[in-house]
């Protein structure tokens, strides 16, 4: 009976400690055709992908989608047998002919897409905040079985740096039309948003409603770093979330940036080659029960 008892602890404390899921976000700094032929820069996206259960990836700017699908081929063939990856991506996006693509790298065997969309267009239909939003947000539902809380959406968003207050006071509406479309209130807002330093001022902050309303946790702080360079210290890039449910299953502490340049033992110069950006992470609590039943 001791023994019983004893390997459900130790089983209990395994899962604890190795079972929850990573939710990420990395503005990849144009990533494309160079970067995906360039080995060494590569070798570290993968190292840094395989950490997460879900990666938001920003700036995306091949066209041809091929440096994203060496990308998962090479995580999925070579560097993380353990898992298997699928990825979502968003339409190609921007005003004029600068392009970028969101895409959402996951582990198909830990998350299931219930739904996903990219945010309207709103060229010329009337729908509220259509001229706010140079890339609009990719939103994607997902289903997570193995974490306390079972479906969670992720609003995708890197803004313009000249807008982006405005651009991250509106993702305030996009929250609303998905509480009124899905009837979640379980949602996460991850991505460069420009939310630090000359593109944001005091005055300006209380206009934006995600920082007003205080249903909204901001969990990445304004004293926090996520640029490379050390010249620099700015919390461009961010993780919010709201709803009771999911803020209860964050792992607490875990939200924070990853300093692949220290993790990795990399020069400044050899880090800018990956991204002028570290990642930020979030851990979610696992399910025990789940992962008992189906892991022990």
């Amino acid at each position: 009976m001791r023994i019983g008892v004893l390997l459900f602890l130790v089983g209990l404390y395994v899962l604890n400690v190795t079972s929850s899921l990573k939710i990420c976000a990395f503005n990849v700094q144009s990533f494309g055709e160079s970067k995906a032929n360039n080995k060494k820069v590569m070798g570290i996206l993968l190292k840094i992908l395989s950490r997460c259960g879900v990666c938001l990836i920003q700036e995306v700017r091949d066209a041809k989608g091929d440096a994203i699908q060496t990308l998962v081929k090479d995580l999925n063939n070579r560097f993380d047998k353990s898992n298997s990856y699928s990825y979502v991506e968003s339409e190609r996006l921007g005003r004029k002919t600068y392009k970028e693509q969101y895409v959402y790298v996951y582990r198909n065997n830990e998350l299931k897409i219930k739904e996903h969309y990219q945010n309207p267009k709103f060229d010329g239909e009337g729908t509220s905040g259509g001229d706010v939003f140079s890339r609009g947000p990719f939103i994607v539902r997902f289903h997570s079985p193995t974490t306390l809380v079972k479906d969670f959406v992720l609003i995708g968003q890197h803004t313009s740096p000249k807008t982006a207050m405005k651009e991250m006071d509106e993702l305030y509406t996009v929250f609303k039309g998905i509480y009124k479309q899905w009837k979640t209130d379980n949602v996460m807002i991850i991505g460069d948003l420009n939310a630090g330093c000359s593109y944001v001022t005091i005055k300006g902050w209380r206009a934006v409603r995600l920082r007003s309303d205080p249903r909204f946790h901001w969990l990445i702080g304004d004293e926090q770093d996520t640029t490379v360079r050390e010249k620099t210290h700015c919390a461009y890039d961010r993780i919010i979330v709201h709803g009771r449910e999911i803020i209860s299953s964050i792992v607490p502490g875990s939200a924070q940036p990853f300093n692949f340049k220290l993790n990795f033992h990399l020069t400044e110069e050899e880090a800018l080659q990956v991204s002028d950006h570290f990642p930020v992470e979030v851990d979610l609590k696992p399910n025990h029960r789940y992962l008992l039943r189906h892991d022990l």
